[in-house]
């Protein structure tokens, strides 16, 4: 936003200068992006009056002309502008003046001779002076500008324009009264408010009426008719060089008033051509499919859900954004309505984009304008018009739902709280002052204050938005440089460092990471549902139609990257992902379980030229084991038949480790793999919080025991449908502390085995840490595990 210094000085003049009145408000969060005068460096150009004009002997579109600066004799100036006429005043650059140029050495005056005549200097346009040219000729000064003075004095040029950024939470700020309330708390200095007056009615005849249906969007609506404006009065110098200073270009009186009240106090305004109204106003959302012909001549059709301002013929203004075609003022308007409304920002807000519009009024209403402004908004306006006119102004006709308006709850802050944030102690007069020049309602209790911010701030609902203003208007220079008081934890967390251990271990299986999205297609899930699995979560705006729940497991997200890898010809595919599983029908009740999975199809290697198989059951249970801390006792670890409806019934399993259940592993059912279109496939999940408190546990270091070590081996008969962990498990209750080793080193089933049994052979290794083991010892346990064997399991000894 483009403001000049001047005008701000007008609310509010510190004793700084412009360097440094920029520097405050950078510093207060208001960021210059650039500062520059009205007008290039030149020199030597005086206001002059032309006291004759003789046409040239030898050119017809050449003037010669005497012109007086104040000095003992006037200048003969030959000048070829075709509004140069007697008694005029213009700028005249003397002989010896630079004038400003593309080049940065000027363009110098001096002495010429033009077709024979003198000339002695040059009379300007607004160009040459760096002004922008309104018509082809001289620029015509006012008459009472006094002859001789430097026309940069005279018309300001040296005034600053100051370009400022202002940030989204800061809509109070985007008019010269926001900005000057800035300065004087900063500088701890009054604001010079102009007087407005109140305007009596005088003219009982010049009103309109108004309704408001879309309260919520517009709770706060005023008119007020305004009549027998007289168009012949120009817009005054002192607003148009305040407009054209601010980067708005000067159109007529009536818009310059709107848009001078706007650039002053930061409410947007609107007029409407009082006899193009056709009944009463009322303030609706659009119907759907309305058109309406805007003041840039852009025909928009609306969708139903923008804020318009209507009449019985129909649409009127695009509320908050851009008035119509139908009821703009004209050059020959002399009645005018004028608005002057709040409306909430989230109405506006994305309505001008969508039709490729921006506005000074969009841009404002969006960020949110103080709701008790347009009041005092409508009498400035009305004040300036009546005055400079002699119009007659109608009742203001006021249309609000206190309810609806913003509310402005108050803030407590803790005293203590100021020192914890900024770091310093900041005496509490000094921010009751900083909150009180800033509009805030402050009571002092005695360890807090209770602020109420005003209405023009949008942005302050916690305490440390009261900190954040203490803070910048105190000054962040004042503000020491100190070292923080740090509070190092030295407790290390290894989530990240054991769970990369295990990823490695799949790496080195073969595996490949994936990284997916957390939702998934509702269709997947329902193939893989199950009860043990618990509620599916559905997304309230989901991104795509296949992305469209949380994923219950891993599985959601990996099974459609191999179906992506199968339909491009790698039929061998190895994939593993870290990440949350979510289950529940609600935020309030969803569980998110962070958890490992593995999904592999294929054969165990990739081709070759020797002998080659498929994956089975017990290649992945030896992946899915690389994932346990070596330090794991292997009797610890259980494993049971899952039940999981999507799982093959008789090629899957459940993992448990000292009764915990970790996860679930196994053959994808043949019936879902189908469905999917995927060969046989195997799949897993395992729960990361249990493995990582697994491999966090202290590794006992016992020295080795210096005695030998004692094997015997057996064989037993047993029914076939006795499982391996079952026989094992039996073996180990029965042997007792001795038993440092076992394992299963033969299966066979064949002519010598009764049909339904089969034969196993363990190996048992025990051994002694305090003694060498005896004989008798030794047979005494083994007897005690074969006994267990034979009488929990119908188990029977082979001789041979």
């Amino acid at each position: 936003m483009k403001i000049s210094e001047q005008w701000l000085r007008q609310w509010v003049n510190p004793n700084n200068t412009s360097e440094q009145l920029a520097e405050q408000l950078t510093m207060a969060g208001l960021e210059i992006d650039d500062r520059f005068a009205v007008a290039r460096a030149f020199s030597g150009v005086v206001v002059g009056e032309v006291i004759s004009v003789e046409q040239h002997p030898d050119a017809d579109k050449l003037r010669v002309t005497q012109v007086n600066i104040g000095e003992a004799e006037p200048l003969q100036i030959v000048c070829g502008a075709p509004n140069v006429t007697v008694g005029m005043k213009a700028p005249v650059a003397t002989v010896g003046a630079v004038l400003p140029s593309d080049d940065s050495k000027g363009f110098k005056i001096k002495n010429g001779n033009l077709r024979g005549v003198a000339s002695n200097g040059m009379l300007c346009g607004a160009s040459e002076i760096d002004l922008t040219d309104s018509i082809d000729g001289l620029l015509e000064l006012p008459a009472d500008a006094p002859i001789g003075t430097d026309i940069r004095d005279y018309l300001g040029l040296d005034n600053q324009i100051l370009d400022i950024s202002i940030t989204p939470n800061r809509g109070d700020c985007f008019s010269v009264r926001g900005i000057a309330r800035e300065i004087s708390v900063i500088n701890d200095l009054p604001m010079q408010q102009p007087e407005i007056a109140t305007n009596a009615v005088t003219d009982d005849g010049a009103n309109v009426a108004a309704s408001v249906e879309a309260v919520e969007a517009c709770p706060r609506y005023l008119l007020q008719a305004i009549s027998n404006i007289d168009r012949s009065i120009d817009t005054p110098k002192w607003m148009q060089d305040a407009l054209i200073q601010s980067g708005l270009r000067s159109h007529n009186f009536l818009v310059d008033v709107t848009n001078y009240v706007l650039m002053e106090l930061g409410q947007p305004l609107h007029a409407f051509d009082a006899d193009t109204i056709k009944g009463d106003i009322v303030v609706r959302l659009a119907q759907p499919k309305e058109t309406l012909i805007l003041l840039n001549e852009q025909t928009i059709t609306l969708t139903g859900d923008e804020l318009v301002i209507a009449d019985n013929e129909g649409v009127l203004a695009l509320a908050g954004i851009m008035g119509g075609k139908r009821s703009s003022v004209t050059d020959s308007t002399t009645n005018i309505v004028l608005e002057s409304a709040f409306f909430n920002p989230l109405a506006i807000a994305a309505r001008a984009r969508r039709f490729g519009l921006h506005t000074d009024a969009s841009q404002r209403f969006e960020r949110g304008v103080d709701f008790a402004l347009p009041e005092l908004a409508l009498a400035r306006a009305c004040d300036l018009l009546t005055s400079v006119t002699g119009s007659q102004a109608g009742q203001v006709i006021k249309t609000e739902s206190s309810e609806h308006l913003p509310a402005r709850a108050p803030i407590t802050l803790p005293l203590t709280k100021v020192f914890d944030v900024i770091g310093i102690d900041i005496e509490p007069a000094v921010m009751v002052r900083i909150l009180t020049q800033l509009g805030f309602w402050v009571e002092q209790q005695a360890d807090a204050l209770v602020c109420t911010p005003p209405s023009y701030r949008f942005d302050m609902s916690i305490k440390e938005d009261l900190i954040e203003e203490i803070a910048r208007i105190y000054g962040y220079d004042n503000i020491p440089s100190v070292l923080p008081h740090l509070q190092v934890s030295m407790d290390y967390d290894d989530t990240a460092d054991l769970t990369h251990e295990m990823k490695l271990a799949l790496v080195d299986n073969g595996y490949m990471e994936a990284i997916s999205f957390s939702f998934s297609d509702a269709k997947l899930e329902t193939l893989l549902d199950d009860e043990a699995l618990g509620e599916v979560l559905a997304l309230a705006n989901p991104i795509s139609s296949d992305l469209a729940v949380m994923r219950r497991t891993l599985l959601s997200s990996l099974l459609p990257c191999v179906q992506y890898n199968l339909n491009r010809q790698q039929p061998r595919v190895r994939f593993f992902e870290t990440g949350l599983s979510f289950v529940g029908q609600s935020i309030n009740d969803l569980v998110q379980t962070p958890s490992i999975a593995l999904v592999a199809v294929g054969d165990i290697w990739d081709e070759q030229a020797y002998q080659n198989r498929a994956l089975d059951f017990y290649d992945l249970k030896h992946d899915i084991e690389q994932l346990l801390p070596a330090q794991i006792d292997p009797a610890r670890v259980r494993y049971e038949r899952s039940a999981l409806a999507f799982l093959h019934p008789g090629q899957s399993a459940k993992l448990y480790i000292d009764d915990i259940y970790i996860g679930w592993l196994g053959q994808l059912h043949p019936s879902t793999a189908k469905q999917l279109d995927m060969p046989m496939t195997w799949v897993a999940q395992l729960s990361l919080a249990p493995l990582l408190d697994l491999a966090r546990e202290q590794q006992v270091i016992a020295t080795p025991s210096k005695f030998p070590q004692v094997r015997r081996d057996i064989a037993i008969l047993v029914d076939s449908d006795i499982s391996l962990q079952t026989l094992e498990s039996t073996i180990r209750k029965a042997a007792g502390t001795l038993l440092t080793n076992l394992w299963l080193f033969d299966v066979y089933q064949g002519d010598k085995v009764p049909m339904g049994q089969r034969s196993l052979a363990f190996a048992l290794v025990w051994q002694d840490n305090t003694q060498t083991l005896s004989d008798e010892v030794v047979k005494a346990v083994t007897d005690k595990v074969i006994e267990s064997l034979v009488q929990q399991h119908n188990a029977q000894l082979r001789d041979s």
